[in-house]
């Protein structure tokens, strides 16, 4: 029997910049267990995903899973550039952690009154691979609103952020400091990718990143600890 599975999120879901881990987790069951659905667009705050759930809803699944609020983390951070994201992404009103956990609250309520599927909650990547610094820090903050949302409304937490604390902590990463991706980083990234043929992990390596291409976006390592948490935390155990 199949089971249908929509993936929500932002750019780490969309995987234009990010290694796809709807595709890592297709592959990890045998052909035709799974049937997925992405719903991902680049840069969406917890906001834009409240507001775009009506095409899941339509056609509801029976498992989705939510991996939203690194662009509410990267927010927080001195250098974000906030005033142009809340034009980009048409914003009403100025990032907190207090909206972010409201729109999370809101998603997860609206998915459990209209759909009957098992809804999961991913905690967010790390940002950056300096455990004690800012950028890190925040998406620890971040996770465990998550957390706190996930609990509240009585469905599955899938640990993510702190999966990928586990995996830096076991590879010792050079101390690399955190920079804000800015839309030119995004578009060398593509230039690399598309035009010089470099992979995303080719990226990564040359930059000395264990889990991502610019402190945010996935490489294969990244992204196979979401598909395996997904897999874990909502698959495997129910099979």
């Amino acid at each position: 029997m199949t089971t249908r599975i929509a993936c929500l999120g932002d750019s780490l879901t969309r995987a234009l910049v990010s290694v796809d881990y709807l595709g890592l987790l297709g592959r990890r069951h045998p052909p035709g267990d799974l049937q997925l659905a992405r719903f991902g667009a680049n840069g969406d705050f917890a906001y834009n995903l409240l507001r775009s759930l009506d095409a899941v809803i339509a056609n509801p699944p029976d498992v989705i899973t939510v991996l939203i609020g690194t662009n509410d983390a990267r927010a927080s951070l001195a250098g974000y550039r906030v005033d142009k994201a809340m034009k980009r992404k048409q914003l009403p009103e100025r990032p907190s952690a207090g909206w972010f956990q409201q729109c999370l609250g809101a998603v997860v309520e609206r998915l459990r009154a209209e759909t009957d599927a098992t809804v999961g909650l991913l905690s967010i990547p790390v940002l950056g691979q300096q455990l004690d610094g800012a950028a890190a820090q925040a998406s620890q903050r971040y996770s465990r609103m998550i957390a706190e949302v996930a609990a509240t409304n009585k469905v599955t937490y899938l640990p993510l952020h702190e999966r990928q604390i586990e995996e830096l902590r076991q590879a010792g990463p050079p101390p690399i400091p955190y920079r804000e991706a800015t839309p030119a980083a995004g578009l060398g990234v593509l230039v690399q990718n598309a035009v010089l043929r470099r992979d995303l992990d080719t990226i990564s390596r040359r930059r000395n990143l264990v889990l991502t291409t610019d402190h945010i976006h996935q490489n294969s390592r990244g992204a196979t600890l979401i598909a395996e948490v997904i897999d874990v935390g909502l698959l495997t155990q129910n099979a």
